[in-house]
């Protein structure tokens, strides 16, 4: 992966725009949390293969970004996305990464489902 250069990443979103499309969309502190620390509380969420129909979107922000698509009836977010790259099988890999390099979220987009 490579940092996020916002108008490379725009143009490839782009290219998932009016068609249907899987999403990988994941958060985690998960392994990296302080499970023994009653004031760190372990979140995550996990999205695979959702098959959806993108009508737009846009990356914001500046380092880390945001990314937005909205849907026929709603939207999918992702914050503090940091690295990105496009796959030989044309997935849209979106991630971010914290100062450590550790994984924190993830966002993916695919013509055809994630393995």
């Amino acid at each position: 992966m490579q940092p996020i250069e916002k108008e490379s990443v725009q143009r490839q979103l782009q290219t998932f725009f009016n068609k249907e499309v899987y999403v990988h969309l994941e958060t985690t502190n998960g392994a990296y949390a302080s499970h023994f620390n009653e004031k760190v509380m372990t979140v995550g969420a996990f999205i695979r293969n959702a098959k959806v129909h993108i009508k737009q979107g846009k990356i914001t922000g500046d380092h880390p970004y945001r990314v937005g698509l909205e849907m026929e009836i709603g939207w999918v977010y992702a914050e503090g996305l940091t690295d990105w790259e496009l796959n030989n099988q044309g997935q849209l890999l979106l991630a971010g990464h914290d100062f450590e390099g550790r994984l924190a979220v993830a966002l993916q987009l695919s013509e055809t489902p994630f393995a």
